[in-house]
């Protein structure tokens, strides 16, 4: 069986409950970051939001129309690149 954990928080007058310092750490949220919340049966779950590539389709305006795809790959390649390379370096 799991060991529960809970957490007491107050609601506001405007709805508005803070997040445990325990909890946002448990679940790698920070400032700024978009949380879900699922009614399950009489339960609310709080989980972090992860977008899909389709989801956020539109979310940002083109820098230059028309779009560069090839450029937009290199670029993305590249960063992606780095990001290897910085992880690898810090193991």
């Amino acid at each position: 069986m799991k060991a529960v954990e809970e957490y007491v928080g107050t609601l506001t007058e405007k709805g508005q409950v803070t997040i445990p310092a325990a909890v946002r750490r448990r679940l790698g949220i920070k400032p700024r970051d978009k949380v879900v919340f699922r009614i399950v049966g009489d339960r609310v779950e709080l989980a972090p939001l992860s977008l899909s590539l389709a989801e956020t389709f539109g979310a940002v305006k083109p820098r230059k129309q028309p779009e560069n795809f090839k450029e937009l790959r290199e670029l993305a390649l590249d960063d992606h690149a780095q990001h290897v390379i910085k992880e690898m370096q810090s193991e």
